[in-house]
């Protein structure tokens, strides 16, 4: 297959009654061969503008794009040999699903049994074979949705770009398409770009994800490697679900420890003396402001309140949410407001005080002003 690389891409919107708007401001992005690349954010961030920038769809403001080493900035999308599936299936009606799929290679003149031959394969890898004579108002949306990518794959192009295809499916039929996608990506080997705002969609299909914000990347990475280690505040509070909760404080030194002291006027505020990793993390930042973030499942050991306890946090449950698998606790602390992620056998009511516990061990410190991860070497 094929790699692609974005050098400096933008886009700018002129607009004549105000100062023009940077859509997508000067990234660089490089999709390897093979490689499924999930681009990731807000609605707004410039996912599918960039998308559609690699397509041809849309004229470029600066900067280049390469596919396979080649320069397209000036190629007309049908000379890029790239095969883009849209969140509109955009079948036609009045055709058959083998005409649907036949329809693209017959305008390129194929001949008659080499498209039969790409088309029953295709029907074959998506399980459409049965249903090549229906019309596509007797399909599903998830069958629609084959038809739709199985255009794709009749092209056999150097990329597949995806726009939100998803988005038109209820939340069991995404679930299905999302394995029908990978699975597609492992059969083919090919280059996959795939746009979306779904983080759940991202973190189980990206073999890297692409997180965008404001028209800027603001981190490319593994997904479980997002999680863990964002770059700032707003992939960590983007990436995951429930998101990561966020507490503010600042830095103290007490002896040879560093202790984060939750900003709260009040005697109910947290104190947590920071492990040596996070320590070394927050030491440039004593007596300054900061952000701890904790995941879901960092906020555990629920119990009956113990005063004896010295590090804890007595919090108000809030609201219980029950999922079967796992049951997440919304908490108000007074100045802030915790999802914990607990066992579905932890009863819990609402309006009960409870007394957390915290787990460091992957917690994060951010600056308060920049949003900017503390790292160790940091």
């Amino acid at each position: 297959m094929s790699h692609v690389r974005l050098e400096q891409l933008s886009k700018i919107y002129s607009n004549a009654r105000g100062p023009s708007a940077a859509v997508v401001d000067g990234i660089d992005l490089e999709i390897r061969d093979s490689e499924f690349m999930v681009l990731v954010g807000p609605s707004g961030c410039g996912k599918s503008t960039t998308l559609r920038m690699i397509a041809g769809l849309e004229d470029i403001s600066g900067g280049a794009i390469h596919i396979d080493g080649v320069r397209v900035n000036d190629l007309p999308p049908k000379d890029r040999d790239i095969a883009m599936v849209f969140q509109n299936y955009a079948l036609y009606p009045h055709l058959t699903v083998y005409d649907n799929l036949a329809f693209g290679l017959r305008l390129r003149h194929f001949a008659k049994p080499e498209i039969d031959s790409r088309v029953r394969e295709a029907a074959e890898l998506l399980e459409l074979t049965e249903y090549l004579e229906r019309k596509p108002r007797a399909l599903s949306g998830g069958q629609r949705q084959r038809v739709a990518v199985g255009r794709a794959i009749v092209r056999k192009p150097k990329v597949f770009l995806f726009d939100e295809p998803l988005s038109n499916l209820d939340a069991k039929m995404r679930a299905s398409m999302r394995a029908e996608i990978k699975r597609l990506h492992r059969h083919l080997g090919a280059t996959m770009i795939y746009v979306t705002h779904d983080q759940v969609e991202a973190m189980t299909m990206g073999d890297r994800i692409c997180v965008m914000h404001e028209g800027r990347v603001q981190q490319v990475a593994r997904p479980l490697e997002l999680y863990h280690e964002p770059v700032n505040r707003f992939v960590a509070g983007f990436i995951g679900s429930p998101p990561m909760n966020f507490v503010r404080g600042t830095l103290q030194g007490e002896h040879d420890r560093l202790v984060f002291v939750e900003s709260n006027p009040t005697e109910r505020r947290l104190r947590l003396t920071l492990d040596s990793r996070l320590a070394r993390a927050g030491h440039s930042h004593r007596d300054r402001e900061v952000l701890l973030g904790l995941r879901p499942e960092h906020i555990q050991e629920l119990r009956s309140l113990q005063p004896e306890v010295e590090e804890g946090y007595v919090a108000t449950i809030e609201i219980v949410e029950s999922l079967g698998s796992e049951t997440f606790l919304h908490f108000d602390t007074g100045t802030h407001r915790l999802i914990a992620r607990v066992s579905p056998e932890a009863h819990q009511l609402p309006g009960r005080d409870v007394l957390l516990s915290f787990d460091l061990t992957r917690a994060s410190l951010f600056d308060a002003q920049t949003g900017r991860r503390l790292a160790p070497d940091s």
